[in-house]
């Protein structure tokens, strides 16, 4: 009877336990469910993960963690300091090692403030002070003002520090004035990371119309202007918090590579709904090593998806897109001259400019001149800044010229009409009327012009009523070209050799004519003015003047060396024709008649 009653007892805890088995796998289930759905609702780019028909899962090598931030928790903030709601929050992403400073990367919705912040160089030793689990603290060695800061994205900003002036030091930020940073959890190994510039990927840009992301390379180290075979190239997608580690992503193939540009497929999950794209996280890998034993290496990243431009309902007729460096003193004279000849809107690379260049823009857009500064503070790499503003351009633009604020365009036919005819000044909207004759045109995607390089013109300071009237005398021949192009009708890779693009088949240039239109390029300026060349050249394939390379490079100007030393007689070099075209023009026409101040010498007043 006992034996029976046991077995009894025993069969009925398995049913118990079997019942709470189900109940509990229920419970879980439901969990689950209830789980995705929140996810999917709240996290657009997480259902795409579990699309395994067209993407290719992949468990990548370590260096793969450098998509995500290095330093998740890793605040600006003095660890001492009590945050509330009036402290805005600051979390370090990223840090990259340029030549001659380092880039902070900083998630944060605010703006900051520059003289807010400090740059703070440390270095950890078992000398400084020990806590008790062994752990050591940072000693801070050195402290220097933030150079600059800028807005660089929507969810991001960036300082720059100096370089310290002992070497062997991470970097880092606090605030100013605050007390020297303690140990916590912000100071890791792997939090003190600091990126080479030489490769990794920085930009990402979404292409709505064919359902590719565009990402911007450094260290591929392709031919330069050639189209490459893509074959040998994936892109990986992921976001934070997903996975932690970074080790599932999702990959999708290369469609065309060129230069320091890679064009890949969206994966499948978010092409029909491509704001979800929005903020992804995404890195490039290539193929390497022989048939037998191949190599897929990954490369770091802090690229994400910028999912702006959607398409206007209108498009401007011409837009003008340029690389800067320090030209804010430059930028009236040229976007009021050729807001005259008919462009309509300027985008403006920013290529790490220290000068009053932000309210030199803002200033101009407020007069209603349609100028965004857009930050790019990648250095030597105007090729791939023009082909992403190509791609930013193209749905507000139907033609985009690509030149830089030292040339200037000239119509000679043009501005030698009597004042009156056809209404308005002389040559007025000139430029606009060239490219609208070819906006019909089933064959022309861009147009050429020749440019003539002048000289000091017997200057030697920069001439007060800007480059127009002051420089008058240069070379015989034309020196190269610059170019508009349509940018719906580009090569699918984007490609340009900074002068001209590389145009969809079926597609051609055309040149002007000299006798109707010519580029005024004030090349060899006063050597206050010219010598700030020797700093850096922004194109990627041109060698740096101090470096001793390509000495008859057409790039470099003729008689000077590595050093930025002023030859003899600089002042009347580089002068063969006499040439007042231009100058007389806008004399005539646009100096006031009492005081002669040109448009952009009054708007200082």
């Amino acid at each position: 009877m006992e034996a029976a009653e046991q077995r009894r007892k025993r069969k009925r805890g398995r049913h118990i336990l079997l019942s709470l088995s189900s109940s509990r796998s229920l419970f879980l289930c439901s969990s689950f469910i209830i789980f995705i759905l929140f996810m999917s609702s709240h996290h657009r780019f997480f259902l795409f993960f579990f699309n395994f028909n067209t993407a290719t899962l992949l468990r990548p090598p370590l260096a793969l963690s450098l998509l995500y931030s290095s330093a998740t928790s890793n605040s600006i903030l003095d660890p001492l300091t009590p945050l509330t709601s009036s402290t805005p929050s600051f979390t370090l992403q990223h840090r990259i090692q340029f030549p001659n400073h380092y880039l902070l990367l900083l998630l944060t919705n605010h703006h900051i403030n520059p003289h807010q912040l400090e740059c703070v160089y440390y270095y950890y030793t078992n000398a400084s002070s020990s806590s008790s689990s062994g752990s050591t603290e940072p000693l801070v060695i050195e402290v220097q003002p933030v150079l600059s800061t800028d807005r660089f994205d929507e969810s991001r900003s960036i300082a720059r520090c100096p370089f310290p002036r002992t070497n062997g030091t991470a970097v880092d930020l606090r605030r100013r004035g605050g007390n020297l940073i303690r140990r916590s959890s912000y100071f890791t190994t792997n939090q003190t990371v600091v990126q080479s510039w030489e490769k990794g990927v920085y930009e990402a840009s979404l292409d709505r119309e064919s359902n590719t992301v565009v990402v911007f390379v450094k260290g591929l180290n392709l031919r330069p202007h050639k189209v490459s075979d893509p074959t040998h190239f994936r892109c990986h997608f992921g976001f934070k918090n997903l996975n932690k580690d970074g080790s599932f992503l999702i990959t999708t193939r290369a469609v065309s590579v060129a230069q320091e540009v890679v064009r890949c497929l969206l994966p499948q999950g978010v092409r029909n709904n491509t704001d979800r794209a929005k903020g992804v996280g995404v890195t490039v890998s290539h193929l390497s090593g022989n048939f037998r034993h191949p190599v897929r290496t990954i490369l770091p990243s802090i690229a994400r998806i910028d999912g702006k431009g959607k398409k206007k309902r209108g498009k401007y007729e011409l837009c003008v897109c340029t690389m800067v460096w320090n030209q804010g003193s430059a930028l009236r004279e040229w976007v009021m001259y050729h807001a005259w000849l008919g462009v309509e809107r300027w985008f403006i690379y920013d290529n790490n400019s220290d000068d009053d260049i932000e309210e030199v823009i803002q200033d101009l857009d407020s007069q209603g001149f349609n100028v965004t500064r857009q930050v790019w503070p990648w250095i030597k790499t105007q090729e791939a800044g023009f082909s992403h503003c190509a791609l930013k351009a193209r749905d507000e633009c139907k033609w985009v010229g690509f030149f830089d604020v030292d040339e200037f365009f000239y119509f000679p036919n043009e501005f030698h009409h009597q004042l009156g005819q056809g209404g308005g000044l002389p040559g007025e909207n000139s430029l606009r009327s060239v490219v609208a004759n070819y906006s019909s045109s089933r064959s022309i995607a861009e147009i050429r012009t020749a440019c003539h390089s002048f000289g000091p013109s017997g200057l030697r300071s920069h001439p007060k009523q800007g480059v127009t009237v002051g420089y008058t005398c240069r070379l015989q021949s034309p020196e190269r070209h610059k170019s508009i192009v349509r940018p719906d009708l580009l090569h699918v890779s984007l490609l340009n050799v900074v002068h001209h693009f590389q145009l969809r088949e079926g597609f051609r240039y055309v040149n002007m004519p000299e006798g109707s239109a010519v580029i005024n390029h004030y090349k060899y300026q006063v050597w206050d003015t010219f010598k700030a060349k020797f700093f850096r050249r922004v194109a990627t394939y041109v060698v740096d003047w101090q470096e001793d390379q390509n000495k008859g490079s057409k790039d470099r100007a003729p008689g000077l060396g590595t050093e930025a030393i002023e030859p003899p007689n600089w002042h009347l070099r580089f002068c063969e024709v006499w040439d007042t075209g231009l100058k007389d023009f806008l004399l005539s026409y646009f100096a006031d008649p009492v005081t002669g101040l040109l448009p952009w010498d009054r708007s200082l007043l």
